[in-house]
């Protein structure tokens, strides 16, 4: 019996062992992921791109996103077969709340409407409560496309939900007193897109079509191999997707810090920042991913700031959410980038842009709310506390040019 204990804790000891690591990258004696060698090639690629970006088209205008304030009501109790028809038939929604007076009603709610692709690649239309204390908003989702176009002034979008012995028969519904808009992102938030667009560069991507699942070795004696062995092992390695197979395997950021160094050594800046942004953003794929984990995957916003570009600029620029954006966009992770600028140099910077944003009102709710959440998550890592303290005094101050009546539900970290 203790034999078979031994063996069953030394397998457990040998899975731990496989799926975790006691550190991330090796850091050189700059301080830095990648070494001396490689920071200057990069710097030399950045000062021969600064004049690429005087050609860059930095007069587009950027969108915000379909967005509109209406009110989520909900009925469980009472004829739902009746208010269905009600609401089919468009009743107001004042005559609604009279007839119904048992139904719940949160009004002047942010409701969101967008149309992607899902995983089976069909386009859907998703229109979504933003639920500011939680990640459980009521949502409708269909397979309706012309939803995303149509206009819903006056109109009720409701989902009925069959008794069970988990719940009772119901409905939740959205009623819209205005229709869904979009608002021109004020000229000084377009260029931050536009900078970060021209500096990603969107019309390349990070991986080549057709990916294979595996795994490329990075040789010890890569830096010694010829520049077109280089290019080739670049080319395998965009050509191959890594899977974590649990929340502590370390092999696809490494992957990802690979083809860093090989498009750094052969002068792909492009592929460089989509890779190195993913590091930042910890934008893998994994079987699982667990809270325990993410402390360990650090962000390396200074590997960017050592090179002459705009990092504001350019994480502000991801952060923004529009409805227009170039094929192959970079957004930015709220989580990871609000951890990544609480490492920055540029402290007082950051946070001065990010609260002039939220008080805008010449800017859109949803993005002014997104920037709320990112100062929020900015200042969580922030580790002294007396400066903790006054920017939770600053982001109040900021809230209160926001409505109360759907910031009054805010959460904070």
């Amino acid at each position: 019996m203790r034999k078979l204990t031994a063996i069953l804790i030394g397998l457990i000891l040998l899975a731990v062992s496989a799926c975790s690591q006691n550190s991330e990258f090796k850091t050189y004696s700059n301080g830095l992921i990648y070494s001396e060698g490689t920071m200057i090639k990069l710097s030399h690629i950045v000062d021969s791109l600064n004049l690429k970006f005087k050609t860059c088209d930095f007069d587009k205008v950027f969108l915000s996103k379909q967005q509109s304030i209406g009110h989520l009501v909900r009925l469980e109790s009472g004829n739902i077969e009746t208010a269905i028809i009600d609401m089919e038939k468009n009743i107001s929604f004042d005559d609604f709340c009279k007839k119904y007076p048992e139904a719940e009603i949160e009004e002047n709610i942010l409701i969101m409407r967008d149309k992607y692709q899902n995983y089976n690649d069909e386009t859907i239309v998703d229109i979504s409560q933003f639920d500011l204390s939680s990640n459980y908003g009521f949502r409708i989702i269909s397979e309706d496309t012309s939803l995303y176009e149509r206009n819903l002034e006056g109109k009720w979008l409701f989902k009925k939900s069959n008794e069970s012995e988990y719940s009772k028969e119901g409905i939740k519904s959205f009623f819209f007193p205005g229709n869904f808009q979009t608002k021109e992102l004020p000229k000084k938030y377009s260029l931050m897109v536009g900078y970060s667009e021209c500096l990603i560069d969107t019309t390349t991507t990070k991986f080549k079509n057709d990916l294979n699942n595996g795994w490329v070795d990075l040789p010890k004696n890569w830096n010694s191999l010829s520049q077109k062995k280089k290019e080739k092992l670049l080319d395998e390695m965009r050509s191959t997707r890594v899977i974590g197979g649990c929340s502590q395997d370390s092999r696809p950021r490494e992957h990802a810090l690979n083809i860093a160094l090989l498009s750094a050594e052969t002068y792909n800046w492009e592929v460089f920042l989509k890779a190195h942004l993913d590091v930042m953003n910890d934008r893998f794929e994994r079987v699982s991913d667990g809270s325990y984990a993410w402390g360990k995957r650090n962000t390396y916003i200074k590997e960017l700031e050592d090179l002459n570009i705009n990092v504001t600029d350019l994480i502000l620029g991801i952060t923004f959410r529009i409805e227009n954006p170039a094929s192959n966009h970079y957004y930015g992770s709220i989580r990871r980038i609000g951890r990544a600028l609480s490492e920055t140099t540029k402290r007082e910077e950051v946070e001065n842009a990010i609260l002039s944003i939220i008080t805008d009102n010449e800017l859109d709710f949803y993005n002014r709310m997104i920037f709320y959440f990112l100062f929020d998550n900015y200042n969580y890592y922030i580790e002294d506390e007396t400066i903790k303290d006054e920017n939770v005094a600053k982001l109040e101050k900021a809230l209160a040019t926001l409505p109360s009546s759907f910031t009054s539900k805010l959460t904070r970290n």
